[in-house]
């Protein structure tokens, strides 16, 4: 009863200051204190509950103009989505979701997805591995270990990266000294590359014992520090490709932090895939579509809902490019039976394989595996 007396209070604060303060004024640093309260509570879905209802309200104050209906409609949005809160609390811990494949072609994949689910599944969606802590990113390393980005929660209050066993054996461990832990990489050497939001928003290269080898500040908006960055990946340059989400810009940093390349993107840039010769895959979140920048940075292409049968994408997130030279993306606004979490299409925008779970939970990021699980060959490029 306790923890339901302290949902009810944090709905009466929502309540009283979207009906008194308007949403002008509702701002990250207004959220974060509401929010982290409720992390308190330990509990998954209170966390995506939370992040949900933290990424609609400063969507929302994005757009142009304002009504006393958009308001009131979020008001009561807030009062029930935090009463959703409450229930939860009452519920059975998460299981892993039931996946369904679709593929007129006859594709069939493994999957590893971090998210709300995180998670290891062969092309049956029979469950192989999960771990209930949420996550951002990821990878399953050719040891067999997987490699996480933890989402903040009252066990890393910064967020945070680790490399653990299937037994849950943890090999590697970062915790995260600002606001939260956006991406890790695996590179050659043994090392990591992740990134951290906050006040001071920078990219680090770590060795396993957890030494700084390469550190350099982000040049991005530093007002809200949960979209400061995303999906950071080391090039085989040497150098670093960072989306920039409130900058509408992927950038290419030298080891020194010297941004030596930039694309401007239509969207809020959440992935980037460098190509072999030079062209760049990047996800635009919220702009439900993927574009590809060419070497001085314009863009060529682009797939969006209008060139695809029964509009998939919703909020393109993580993305990944197979070797056939198939695209994977992530659509991680899709719930429900009848709406797709991945979406695999060709470079002539025709959809070959789709991903249901049935599930609200959102998919960050992925890796698609052999049809048992296994990790193929060949580098992920993701």
């Amino acid at each position: 009863m306790a923890i339901i007396h302290e949902v009810d209070k944090v709905r009466l604060v929502f309540s009283v200051d979207l009906q008194e303060r308007g949403y002008l004024s509702v701002n990250k640093a207004h959220i974060e204190p509401l929010r982290a309260k409720c992390m308190l509570f330990g509990n998954a879905s209170v966390h995506r509950e939370l992040h949900f209802l933290e990424r609609s309200i400063l969507q929302m104050r994005s757009f142009s103009s304002w009504s006393a209906l958009r308001c009131a409609a979020m008001s009561v949005f807030a009062a029930g989505l935090v009463a959703s809160v409450a229930g939860s609390l009452q519920a059975e811990p998460p299981t892993a979701p039931a996946l369904h494949q679709v593929s007129a072609e006859g594709i069939r994949h493994g999957i590893a997805g971090f998210g709300a689910d995180t998670f290891i599944a062969d092309a049956d969606g029979k469950v192989l591995w999960s771990d209930p802590r949420n996550t951002r990113d990821g990878f399953v390393l050719p040891n067999g270990h997987l490699l996480l980005t933890i989402t903040k929660s009252s066990e890393y209050p910064g967020g945070g990266a680790i490399e653990v066993d299937r037994a849950g054996k943890m090999y590697f461990e970062y915790r995260g000294t600002q606001s939260e832990v956006n991406s890790v990489q695996p590179v050659p050497g043994g090392h990591y590359v992740l990134t951290e939001g906050g006040e001071k928003p920078r990219l680090l290269e770590l060795d396993r014992s957890g030494k700084i080898v390469v550190e350099f500040p982000l040049q991005c908006q530093n007002k809200d520090f949960h979209m400061e960055t995303r999906m950071a990946r080391k090039l085989k340059n040497g150098h670093y490709l960072v989306p920039h989400l409130l900058d509408f810009a992927v950038k290419e940093y030298d080891k020194t932090g010297k941004v030596v390349w930039e694309a401007k993107t239509p969207n809020w840039p959440f992935s980037c895939i460098r190509l072999a010769t030079g062209e760049t895959y990047i996800s635009c979140t919220h702009g439900n579509m993927v574009v590809e920048a060419d070497k001085e940075g314009k863009i060529i292409w682009q797939v969006t809902n209008d060139d695809l049968p029964g509009a998939p994408i919703k909020d393109a997130c993580g993305a990944q490019l197979l070797s056939n030279g198939h695209l994977v993306f992530t659509s991680y606004g899709s719930g429900g039976e009848s709406e797709p979490k991945l979406t695999e299409i060709t470079k002539d925008k025709k959809i070959v394989w789709q991903l249901f779970t049935g599930r609200n939970h959102g998919l960050h990021q992925f890796q698609i595996l052999e049809a048992d699980g296994a990790l193929p060959h060949g580098n992920a490029m993701r």
